[in-house]
């Protein structure tokens, strides 16, 4: 005696997880294709500023003539926040004990509670 075995739904089944799975990956290129898109816009907006607004950002006209010679597909904004995240680090430790403010008589002649005094 002969059984019947299903294929067709099985195969189906494979099929319709394959198409599931390029319309996944689709849809996460169109997403990417429009972040990109967005982020531009805002590459550009930043173009629009002086070179003081800039410098509060923390980039200079140099890091926006970089991104912008990437290639159309690559993000600009990211060299742009790895630039001012770069300048922010580096700006803490370009400064020297001697260039620090040292705190004036009035802070450090603080009195102490007879309770906390050392004995």
């Amino acid at each position: 005696m002969r059984t019947f075995t299903p294929v067709l739904p099985i195969g189906a089944a494979t099929l319709g997880r394959a198409v599931a799975a390029f319309a996944t990956a689709f849809a996460h290129r169109v997403k990417a294709v429009f972040r990109v898109i967005r982020n531009r816009r805002q590459a550009n907006a930043l173009a629009g500023l002086d070179q003081r607004m800039l410098k509060d950002i923390g980039i200079s006209r140099a890091d926006l003539n970089d991104a912008f010679s990437s290639p159309f597909w690559e993000d600009p904004t990211s060299l742009l926040r790895e630039r001012a995240i770069e300048r922010r680090m580096n700006r803490g430790l370009r400064t020297s004990s001697a260039d620090r403010p040292k705190p004036d008589d009035a802070c450090r002649s603080v009195k102490l509670a007879p309770w906390r005094q050392a004995v």
